[in-house]
């Protein structure tokens, strides 16, 4: 497909600094541009690259001045990485959707479709389920019992909706993603375990995404909730009867213990866990591989395990830092003392 630069300005309203009849077949790396190529400039690190770059034009923020000449066509918007997304996600829409039911998908007769649906080979749909319009359902997604997926979903190969569950509208599950299981809820009797059954279920409210591998398990009671907006990553488990708080966000190999509360438009970084029974305020931030192990007021940032106000942890980086030599000097002065004696 090609577009005028003029016809992505459009579709921005967004200013234009160079030649709007210029015309544009794919998108690239600012770094990596090529003739034709549409880029943009988000990260002030890469400033350098909008100097040199081959691409036909770039899209920048309204603030950007230029201190030299630049090779390209300048597209000028108020957020760059924002309007990039945006054209790329009107390029995605612009491919069309699938449609139509594979005669090879289970479908059980109880089962309620929506219209403009697509149902990939060997989807597997359980009683009484129901399927919004212009759903999604690509090869092997299996869904449970009486489970709910709303309008516009997709759901990735391998999806696995257990029984019971709740997707909302406007949602992407990614391949291999298991909502629903059950949750490891064990009682120590005598030397031993007994199943706790999860008898809940997992509600997942509209225009969530949530990225392959990860699990979402089934609550012991009630539901576990993931509110609307939430984007969580590639391999988190979410455990039972958690809630995350509409518009957050996790990255991959978080962890969220049972019954933890996590607040809205909260950021988790990677390999970060939560401990369970705890809750986290409204726009916490938590930095990469940190541990939180008691209950954060909103409105912060913490880092470190156990995690704790990022100026505090970094002042303890920086004495950690100055172990070793402190150590030999404690060690010089003792042996001093020693000798004194």
């Amino acid at each position: 497909m090609e577009f005028k630069v003029s016809q992505i300005a459009g579709l921005l309203s967004a200013e234009v600094w160079g030649d709007a009849d210029a015309v544009i077949n794919t998108v690239c790396k600012i770094e990596e541009g090529v003739p034709g190529g549409l880029t943009f400039l988000a990260n002030p690190k890469y400033t350098h690259y909008i100097y040199e770059t081959k691409a036909t034009a770039a899209i920048v923020n309204k603030s950007f001045t230029p201190e030299k000449p630049v090779p390209c066509t300048l597209i000028k918007v108020q957020d760059s990485y924002v309007a990039f997304a945006q054209l790329l996600d009107f390029y995605n829409k612009s491919k069309g959707r699938k449609k139509g039911i594979s005669p090879h998908a289970c479908i059980a007769e109880s089962a309620k479709i929506g219209k403009d649906v697509y149902i990939g080979e060997f989807v597997s749909i359980g009683e009484n389920v129901e399927i919004g319009d212009n759903a999604q359902l690509f090869p092997h997604v299996c869904i449970g019992d009486n489970a709910k997926v709303g309008s516009d979903t997709v759901l990735n190969s391998g999806v696995k909706i257990y029984a019971e569950c709740v997707i909302g509208s406007h949602c992407i599950l990614h391949a291999g993603a298991v909502i629903g299981a059950d949750g490891f809820g064990f009682a120590p009797k005598e030397g031993d375990f007994i199943k706790v059954p999860q008898i809940g279920n997992v509600v997942i409210e509209d225009n969530v995404e949530i990225g392959a591998n990860t699990c979402v398990d089934r609550s012991t009671m009630g539901s576990t909730i993931i509110h609307k907006n939430v984007k969580l990553d590639n391999l988190i488990q979410i455990a039972h009867n958690v809630e995350v708080g509409e518009g957050s966000a996790f990255a991959a190999q978080v962890g969220i213990a049972g019954s933890a509360k996590i607040g809205k438009h909260c950021i988790i970084g990677g390999q970060a866990a939560v401990a369970g029974h705890i809750s986290v305020g409204d726009q916490v931030m938590v930095g990469a591989q940190s541990g939180v192990s008691h209950s954060l007021n909103g409105n912060q940032i913490v880092l470190g395990s156990p995690a704790i106000p990022l100026n505090d942890e970094k002042r303890l980086i920086i004495h950690r830092k100055k172990l070793p030599e402190l150590y030999k000097r404690v060690d010089a002065l003792e042996k001093k003392l020693s000798e004194n004696e």
